[in-house]
């Protein structure tokens, strides 16, 4: 029968994707419907888009002792996380070169779903790095691929959480964490003041880091596919791609922040 308006269409749409997935996870905080996570990425855009004109007539708030804590706890959920990854992996004896996704209500599947949807809340969490660019003015920072990042990562995984929960995903999210352990690790320390500035040499390496997890991603994404792996094709073209991306972004950043930027003071 035909649908009467696109409306219709989007409703059925909606029900359709919330009847979908994983029905392990279905009723899991922010999981089953796509609506919560549009609302989000729309309240991050009008953050971006209007809290810079918010903040351009007020003082720059410091934030430093809420900032310390936020980055505490930001190394701390990311240890976590990289632990649970990496230790449930190997206690259920994971495939690195092609690990389908284990639906059953296997103790250590539902462990790695349950450190899935850790992750993919934890990107929900990142965001307030945006908030406090905002709050303190640091405009600068807000660049396209900071922006782009932050709003598409949230989108990623509630794909991965509510259909892949667990598998040949693992490996990125696993890796991600740990270069997050190191990156609000560096976020800690830079917020403690000016003199541990000079200790701080090693932030082109953070980035060098972040640039290897992706190629690392891309290769373990490439092995699956060619070993013809039993995972959904389509997310794995779509995060391969993501990937890609984000090595194309980052690896521009990296030669514009030190590379040119050296030549220049030659």
């Amino acid at each position: 029968m035909a649908l009467d308006s696109p409306w219709e269409y989007l409703v059925t749409l909606h029900e359709d994707v919330k009847k979908s997935g994983d029905r392990r996870v279905a009723d899991w905080f922010l999981v089953r419907s796509p609506l919560p996570v549009i609302g989000i990425f729309i309240s991050y855009m009008l953050l971006v888009s209007y809290g810079p004109r918010f903040m351009e007539k007020r003082p720059a708030f410091t934030l430093k002792y809420l900032m310390l804590i936020y980055n505490t706890f930001q190394v701390g959920l990311s240890a976590y996380m990289f632990y649970e990854f990496l230790v449930t992996a190997i206690l259920s004896r994971y495939n690195l070169t092609c690990q389908p996704v284990d639906t059953s209500m296997d103790p250590l599947a539902l462990r790695m779903a349950s450190v899935c949807w850790f992750f993919y809340f934890s990107k929900i969490i990142d965001m307030i790095d945006t908030v406090f660019f905002v709050l303190r003015k640091k405009n600068n920072q807000l660049t396209f691929l900071h922006i782009f990042h932050h709003s598409t990562m949230i989108f990623n995984w509630w794909l991965g959480v509510k259909y892949v929960p667990g598998g040949q995903s693992f490996f990125c999210a696993m890796l991600n964490s740990l270069v997050h352990v190191v990156m609000y690790s560096y976020y800690l320390l830079s917020s403690l003041g000016a003199w541990i500035q000079p200790y701080l040499w090693w932030k082109r390496y953070l980035t060098q880091f972040q640039i290897v997890q992706f190629v690392l991603i891309v290769i373990h994404i490439s092995v699956g596919h060619y070993n013809n792996c039993d995972f959904p094709s389509a997310l794995g073209y779509m995060l391969a791609l993501y990937c890609l991306t984000l090595l194309v972004f980052f690896s521009n950043f990296y030669i514009q922040a030190y590379i040119r930027r050296s030549k220049k003071q030659l």
